[in-house]
């Protein structure tokens, strides 16, 4: 163990990067298709649940050792209230979402969360979008369309949870980063643990079907890989550059599709496979363009000062 150790650090970080998400991607796909399997006899909003309140009880020791009481203190209570709800929301609509539609499908409809960034983030970030990084967040969306099978008259309920998801999510990333501005972590995980659980027992109620202990397991199991699953792709921008790493996060949409024909005989159609590589390719667009604009940023404030600016 200690050798194979030694053999990982030895790689550059780039690579460690690209295999914790890969990993990362392995974990969500797997509770994915969980997730799935147990929509056949548990509804998404009793799964969501204990997705919330297993994932808070897994993390919550942790949390305890590096962080101590001090991960209980906050001054903005508003702040992390918003971003559980839209937490939960976005667990909600995911769930749904993956039991009710092809888990290709799914997926690649995850994946327009960076298109909403776009706008969230000029809209309250005050970031500059220029027309470049806006064709691609059309573009993008395009592939959405397309993925919606055009012509079709009534309205896919699971389509519009996957995208209400994953603008949700965007939400989210917001709220993090505004949050991160003057909060630990720790603090962080630990109230959208307490918040997302609080919320979501009153819909799980509403449709509450006892799970069976071999549920119970499964249930157990998707609160903590999901919690494992975000250790591990933040152990993966850790130690990678984002540009490096985050690529590999597409291969869940490989995943996907291997697991949604291995346990649920669905195979993606061409609609699926033209709207997910349009979603991809302008998701990546916007992820290197924006790598390298702050790349150029740093550089800038990082230049020497030439002889004629030290004059005074």
């Amino acid at each position: 163990m200690t050798r194979l150790r030694t053999h990982f650090e030895a790689l550059s970080p780039n690579v460690r990067g690209a295999l914790w998400m890969l990993l990362a991607a392995f974990i969500w796909s797997v509770n994915e298709a969980t997730i799935k399997g147990l929509g056949r006899t548990l509804d998404p909003f009793q799964i969501s649940f204990f997705r919330c309140l297993f994932g808070g009880l897994v993390v919550l020791p942790f949390l305890l050792a590096s962080a101590g009481t001090r991960a209980f203190r906050t001054r903005r209570f508003g702040g992390h209230f918003i971003r559980a709800a839209a937490g939960y929301v976005a667990m909600a609509l995911a769930f749904y979402s993956i039991v009710n539609m092809p888990l290709a499908d799914a997926t690649a409809l995850g994946f327009t969360r960076p298109l909403f960034m776009v706008v969230l983030a000029v809209l309250f970030l005050g970031e500059i979008a220029r027309w470049r990084r806006w064709t691609a967040t059309a573009i993008g969306f395009l592939g959405v369309i397309v993925m919606a099978r055009p012509g079709l008259e009534t309205i896919d309920l699971a389509l519009m949870a996957a995208i209400g998801g994953a603008f949700f999510v965007a939400v989210v990333s917001v709220m993090i980063k505004k949050l991160a501005e003057t909060e630990r972590p720790a603090t962080i995980i630990f109230y959208f643990g307490v918040i997302s659980s609080t919320l979501a027992v009153g819909p799980a109620l509403l449709v509450w079907q006892t799970p069976t202990p071999i549920e119970l397991l499964l249930l157990i199991g998707i609160g903590a890989a999901g919690s494992l699953g975000q250790y591990f792709t933040i152990l993966a921008f850790r130690v990678g550059e984002a540009t490096a790493v985050d690529p590999f996060d597409y291969v869940r949409l490989i995943y996907a599709t291997l697991f949604g024909y291995l346990f649920f005989a669905e195979l993606p159609d061409r609609y699926t496979l033209l709207g997910a590589a349009i979603i991809v390719a302008s998701t990546w667009y916007i992820a290197q363009r924006e790598a390298r604009l702050r790349r150029e940023a740093q550089s800038a404030t990082t230049a020497p000062v030439s002889n004629s600016e030290k004059a005074p």
